[in-house]
């Protein structure tokens, strides 16, 4: 049995059971105001208050599809206008997509009072003039979107910012961030572009306040991280080391940032060769010796070892002494024998340091130690050998120069 048979015969029960009750009682309705009565059974005032209802609802159904159909066909309804703008909206992001700077501006700017997000316009449209190098528009199109949309002060901040960094306003990026970093300071894009500009104003100090909180909450890919804390203390340990040099009564700036360094960038082979290289500019050798024997014990490193041949130690024959308990292991190394043979010749083993030379740059023809066995040998008065190893130096760096014709001093004078 179907749902429409069982439907009809409950409305045929209904109506049955309704059509005996008013037989059996109709009742009695009277209505009395002043001098006006009205009497009718029961049944007719429910049959009329119901009609009332259905007129009432039918009325308001009339004046909700009267009013839905004259927003949709009056072209200046608030509807149409706001439906028009929209559609003038997305030809303006596909002009700003496609590069169309002019056109952008134009639609953008003409749709934004009636857009459904006119902020979106505001901040393409700035987007846009700063293409076009119109700073003065690209400015006064952000303070539009500001008092079109005052609570979304955030978003505007950061795109200025990120527009001042771009075309090198660099000082008013840093107020503009640091008003943004004041009023929102767990707003983490915005810590990230303090820190890129920072970086570009080359402000180590501050920079290196925000590299914790960098790391702490990602910001960073692991190896940008390293990097970026890489360059901040490599500059901070020559900021360190120029200012004790230019200022040598003050406190010891360098010691003090390489306390700083956090433990495992202690282990880094490029900050300690930073840090001993800033030590033998100020003339503290026997530290940065220290230093850098005990980080070649923890592992060997050809920059770290170069630099040992260079700094002068406390006890410069125990120096060399260390050196050569590395060569067993690493005994063909071009560095390790150019280390030796200076430390020979800080101690004054002349025979010693012109072996150790020989033999650095028998394993690898290089320029300086080309240079140091020059400069031995001509103490030493072997002119020849001398003159020779000259030669091969020069050959070292000529060694690009093109095959040409030579005049020869023993051939027939030239015409």
């Amino acid at each position: 049995m179907s749902k429409s048979y069982l439907a009809v015969l409950a409305v045929l029960l209904v109506a049955a059971l309704l059509g005996m009750a008013v037989a059996e009682d109709p009742g009695y309705l009277l209505i009395a105001w002043r001098n006006m009565s009205i009497e009718t059974s029961i049944w007719v005032g429910v049959a009329f208050l119901l009609a009332l209802w259905l007129v009432l609802s039918l009325l308001r159904a009339l004046v909700r599809v009267l009013n839905v159909s004259g927003r949709r066909i009056n072209p200046w309804s608030r509807h149409n206008r706001q439906r028009r703008a929209n559609q003038v909206t997305t030809r303006g992001l596909l002009e700003f997509a496609e590069g169309h700077w002019n056109d952008s501006i134009r639609l953008l700017k003409r749709s934004a009072p009636h857009a459904e997000q006119p902020l979106i316009n505001y901040l393409a449209a700035a987007r846009a003039a700063h293409e076009l190098e119109d700073y003065a528009q690209c400015d006064g199109l952000l303070r539009e979107a500001y008092e079109t949309t005052p609570q979304a002060d955030v978003a505007i901040a950061v795109t200025q910012a990120q527009l001042q960094i771009a075309r090198g306003q660099l000082e008013q990026a840093l107020a503009t961030l640091t008003r943004l970093r004041k009023d929102h300071p767990k707003h983490l894009f915005a810590l990230k572009l303090m820190g890129q500009l920072y970086a570009r104003l080359e402000d180590w100090q501050r920079l290196e306040q925000l590299l914790p909180e960098l790391r702490r909450h990602n910001l960073l890919k692991p190896g940008d991280q390293e990097s970026l804390e890489h360059q901040v203390y490599v500059a901070l340990l020559g900021e360190a080391g120029q200012r004790r040099h230019a200022e040598p009564g003050k406190d010891d700036a360098l010691g003090a940032v390489w306390e700083r360094l956090p433990k495992h960038l202690k282990q880094d082979p490029a900050l300690i060769e930073a840090y001993c290289v800033q030590l033998r500019k100020q003339g503290r050798g026997e530290e940065a010796e220290a230093v850098l024997r005990a980080a070649l014990r923890q592992g060997f490193n050809e920059r770290l070892l170069q630099l040992y041949g260079l700094v002068e130690g406390k006890d410069t024959a125990r120096q060399l002494a260390t050196a050569e308990h590395w060569l067993g292991e690493h005994p063909h190394n071009a560095t390790l024998l150019l280390a030796l043979g200076r430390l020979a010749l800080r101690n004054q083993l002349w025979g010693k340091a012109r072996e150790y030379l020989d033999a650095s740059f028998a394993s690898k023809r290089d320029i300086q130690t080309c240079a140091e066995l020059v400069r031995l040998l001509e103490h030493l008065g072997d002119q020849q050998a001398s003159q020779q190893m000259l030669r091969q130096g020069f050959d070292l760096m000529v060694h690009d120069l093109p095959e040409l014709p030579m005049p020869d001093l023993n051939g027939p004078a030239p015409h």
